[in-house]
């Protein structure tokens, strides 16, 4: 999953113009604007298992904006609705069981929520975005790291990493085999509105 994010990230990056490739982005004030998140990004995630191997997925359909404020970077905002009917492992049977009450509960749940409550830059082209998470009918506060991959002043490209514990939102079946732990490693890209 985490090479196909790279391939997907590095093919954006090669349909960009030769400018936009230059070894140098715009910092993120430069690349001010609101993007709406396209359908080429990538939703990654894995749980790592006791001994080895583990849980990798992904998510096919999501959407949402995000607003970087030139001058005011901290309140920009993110907005990101994810559906976890969506989940993909590339086995059926794991499929359906994170589909289930015992983990998404997406027959009763049908969106996971992200959004925005403040933005700090850590860096020229990277942020750390704090906000509201929303799965299963809970709500906790979570972080995710930012780095601005690629930019060609329509469209634009993020490396997103973060980790969040299942059991806040009453996912943590299979603990201790399984771990707490969600890592996610995505490729947002999106186009300016």
């Amino acid at each position: 999953m985490i090479r196909h994010a790279f391939l997907v990230c590095l093919m954006f990056t090669a349909s960009l113009t030769p400018a936009a490739r230059s070894a140098e982005l715009p910092s993120l004030a430069e690349a001010a604007g609101r993007y709406a998140i396209s359908s080429g990004s990538v939703i990654a995630f894995r749980v790592d298992q006791v001994g080895g191997g583990g849980i990798s997925g992904r998510f096919g359909k999501f959407s949402g904006t995000f607003n970087l404020r030139a001058g005011d970077l901290a309140h920009s905002t993110v907005n990101f609705d994810l559906k976890p009917e969506s989940v993909s492992t590339g086995q059926d049977r794991v499929d359906a069981f994170l589909r289930s009450g015992a983990v998404f509960d997406s027959s009763h749940f049908d969106t996971i929520s992200f959004r925005s409550d403040r933005v700090e830059q850590t860096g020229q082209d990277s942020a750390r975005i704090t906000g509201t998470l929303t799965a299963k009918g809970r709500s906790a506060s979570e972080s995710f790291d930012v780095k601005l991959t690629a930019w060609s002043g329509r469209r634009i490209a993020f490396n997103v990493s973060g980790r969040i514990f299942r059991s806040r939102y009453a996912m943590d079946v299979g603990t201790p085999i399984y771990s707490n732990v969600v890592q996610f490693d995505m490729t947002i890209e999106g186009r300016r509105g």
